[in-house]
């Protein structure tokens, strides 16, 4: 079974994305998605991106998430 994590991409640079994982930042590569920009919603799974996420989508699920925490 594979986990992965939504996160919102904070800026790029030389394929390593600075992402928002949930209020915690981490470095992860986008050497898989080299289209991956600031402000995109991502998959991320073993410390790669593996997804461009619709935003409305990503949203949604980060909503239904949180959701679930109350």
């Amino acid at each position: 079974m594979c986990l992965s994590i939504i996160g919102k991409i904070l800026k790029v640079k030389k394929n390593i994305a600075l992402i928002d994982l949930n209020g915690a930042r981490k470095d992860v590569s986008a050497v898989l998605k080299p289209q991956a920009k600031k402000g995109d919603y991502a998959l991320v799974h073993a410390g790669f991106i593996i997804e461009i996420m619709d935003p409305r989508e990503a949203k949604a699920a980060l909503a239904d998430i949180a959701a679930v925490r109350r």
